[in-house]
């Protein structure tokens, strides 16, 4: 009878958006025009790395790798959210929701591990620019990518695990529009200290672990960068950093945010208006804050549209 009572909940209803009523239809317009369109830039910015050879390096390896995550993350959450705009009663059954939170956590904390690989490219390009190619050579690129997603699937694993071990006796109903963590959290029955601070400290150790590697990796970025002996040099030095620094910082600090709060200050409104922030408009931003400030790959696109125009006359 226990076991009866504790998979009782069979479904997840989500709440997120019951406040906007009036509101719903047009904002499933606008994030379904966000979203087509980050689908369109990135496949855009990994076309072109992909087809234009002046762009195998490194560093638009890890770039496509980013847009090719960027689009996975929004497709686990943006067209299930999309669907229950126009739905009148929004439900997730108990393993959707489970599958879910897994994938949004693997592709979350993957991301996480992949901008310290980001910022180690940076820094051996910039600390040892001679060696470059050689120490950032293709298996190493390709064995940080893996490191960065058996990190991540590690860590969702454990925490989904945790969760939905937990016992769902009563209500079934989430303040949010996907199966994040706390949502799911709050309307357990109940939940032992261990699991809270198992769970707290792996979120904890996915944020600090890779900002900690990109910090160390600035350090020595901006100490080598100090000792150029232009100004141009170091501009431009610093401009090579300076979009991976805000990606970073947009990343860090909404996943800050929401996951290293007390949780007194747990909001479920504030939970899902920065939730919108990093599921529809930071995979939106992000690769085109690398695109659009680099004029090699803004060349690179020009000669792949060029080509592709004139391919139908030949």
């Amino acid at each position: 009878m226990e076991r009866t009572n504790e998979t009782a909940v069979r479904e997840f209803v989500f709440l997120g958006f019951s406040s906007l009523a009036e509101l719903q239809r047009l904002l499933f317009v606008v994030f379904l025009l966000l979203y087509l369109f980050t689908l369109g830039t990135n496949a855009t910015i990994v076309s072109t790395i992909v087809l234009d050879r002046a762009l195998h390096s490194p560093m638009y390896f890890f770039l496509a790798v980013l847009s090719c995550s960027e689009t996975s993350y929004t497709f686990v959450i943006v067209p299930k959210m999309l669907v229950d705009l126009l739905a009148q009663r929004k439900t997730i059954s108990f393993l959707g929701c489970a599958i879910q939170m897994f994938s949004f956590l693997f592709l979350g904390c993957s991301h996480s591990f992949l901008l310290a690989a980001m910022g180690y490219d940076r820094y051996v390009a910039i600390c040892n620019p001679l060696r470059y190619t050689v120490v950032m050579g293709h298996r190493v690129c390709v064995g940080l990518v893996g490191v960065a997603c058996a990190c991540g699937f590690t860590v969702a694993k454990i925490i989904t695990i945790l969760v939905f071990h937990l016992p769902f006796r009563s209500s079934n109903q989430l303040h949010h529009f996907f199966c994040d963590i706390s949502p799911v959290l709050k309307v357990a029955s109940s939940h032992t200290r261990f699991s809270q601070i198992v769970i707290f400290m792996l979120c904890a150790l996915v944020l600090v672990v890779p900002l900690s590697l990109i910090l160390v990796s600035y350090i020595h970025i901006i100490s080598a960068i100090l000792q150029f002996p232009s100004t141009l040099g170091r501009y431009k030095a610093f401009s090579t950093c300076a979009s991976h620094l805000i990606v970073v910082t947009l990343h860090y600090g909404c996943a800050s945010f929401i996951y290293l709060r007390p949780k007194s200050n747990y909001s479920s409104s504030q939970d899902a208006l920065i939730s919108v922030s990093y599921t529809i408009l930071t995979p939106l931003f992000n690769p085109m804050i690398y695109s659009l400030r680099n004029k090699e790959f803004k060349s690179a696109l020009h000669r792949v549209v060029g080509r592709t125009i004139l391919l139908p006359q030949h």
